[in-house]
């Protein structure tokens, strides 16, 4: 774990969704983590990707274990009505194998952050 704000958990890929254009300017893609800490009871997590990252997922399969760096986001709704609503999600901006290792094949490992000089792309 990390932060309050951004934090990471490792788990078995369960199900992987399609991308979904919910607006024109916003796009998300889920998938469910199984928490396996206890496993009679194992806990399954839904995240979301955003934006350019809803591709990142596409080289993992259902069963693959990953690592997920991720941020709690939570906003408060008000209804037509007044009632007060609050949601939340669990927003990933790195997905990665358990192992360290984001090739899905033999190939050798690629560097790990930016080429010199570029800024890291972490937008939310």
């Amino acid at each position: 774990m990390l932060s309050a704000m951004g934090m990471e958990i490792s788990g078995k890929l369960h199900v992987i969704n399609q991308a979904q254009q919910v607006t024109e300017r916003f796009r998300k893609r889920e998938f469910v983590l199984e928490l396996a800490d206890n496993s009679r009871y194992p806990q399954f997590v839904q995240f979301q990707l955003t934006g350019d990252r809803c591709e990142r997922i596409d080289d993992f399969a259902v069963g693959d274990e990953v690592r997920v760096e991720f941020s709690l986001r939570g906003r408060e709704w008000k209804s037509p009505k007044g009632e007060v609503k609050y949601f939340n999600s669990l927003d990933v901006w790195n997905i990665e194998r358990a192992s360290g290792d984001t090739s899905r094949n033999d190939d050798p490992p690629l560097p790990q952050g930016p080429p010199p000089g570029m800024d890291d792309e972490i937008a939310f």
